[in-house]
């Protein structure tokens, strides 16, 4: 049965979305069956893997919103194993939408509750914020990963992400969990970004993953090729980086899997 993964900050710039496609695409390349599920309405994760919004049918709109089949929403992509529900424009209006539902909180887990035994890991690239969309994409959920930039305003808000993750835990999802944090856009040439860091292992005692996401032109310009870094550069830092996460999780599930 897979595991439901979302990378979520409400704070935009962190690479989450370069984190969620990367990482989905490397446990691909690993062998595992992964489905990467944008939630986010500006889409960035469809495009950043090529696809053209305009010409998508069917999104996770239609599933989540209108409850169409999500069998019709899934399109494979170039890597082997790797597919993706697509996010148009019109999941915006999902906010409005959602109001007046009934269990509007766990739209997105029933869909994806009917996909779990099809794949190893589900991957949702979250939106940059704690509204219905991400509620969403919480208690669908079985781990979190939360990407926090290495820079001076990293820690912004993020008191009020983890209050709303215990909120949810605490009224609709008991088992949720948070993975880890992931440092992300580390130079660490820059002493900010080294005193950042340990200022972050303060805040996550717990787990913070020992991959750390480099800064680099090459995987910011990756999604302008509608490629992800191990097709457009598989050489480059951040490349080994998004490798060795992908691995790092595989062993974190393993280990929980053997207690």
């Amino acid at each position: 049965m897979a595991k439901i993964i979302s990378f979520i900050n409400q704070k935009g710039g962190v690479g989450k979305t370069t984190s969620a496609i990367n990482t989905a695409s490397y446990l691909a390349e690993l062998g595992k069956f992964v489905l990467l599920v944008d939630l986010d309405p500006q889409g960035n994760a469809t495009s950043g893997l090529g696809i053209n919004q305009d010409k998508i049918k069917n999104s996770l709109y239609n599933a989540m919103v209108e409850e169409k089949d999500v069998e019709d929403t899934i399109i494979r992509t170039e890597t082997v194993g790797l597919s993706i529900i697509p996010s148009t424009s019109d999941l915006a209006g999902a906010n409005i939408d959602l109001v007046e539902m009934k269990e509007r909180e766990f739209k997105l887990k029933k869909v994806l509750d009917n996909l779990r035994y099809d794949y190893d890991y589900i991957i949702i690239d979250s939106p940059p914020s704690l509204g219905i969309l991400a509620i969403n994409g919480l208690t669908a959920s079985d781990s979190l990963i939360i990407p926090v930039q290495a820079e001076y305003y990293a820690l912004e808000g993020l008191g009020q992400l983890l209050k709303t993750i215990e909120l949810v835990k605490g009224n609709l999802h008991p088992e949720l969990e948070i993975m880890g944090a992931l440092i992300t856009m580390y130079d660490k040439r820059n002493r900010l970004a080294r005193g950042v860091m340990n200022d972050i292992n303060r805040h996550f005692p717990s787990h913070v993953f020992k991959s750390v996401i480099p800064r680099s032109v090459r995987l910011a310009e990756a999604p302008s090729f509608g490629q992800t870094i191990n097709i457009f550069d598989k050489f480059n830092k951040g490349a080994r980086a998004y490798k060795f996460l992908a691995k790092e999780i595989i062993e974190l599930e393993n280990k929980q899997y053997d207690k």
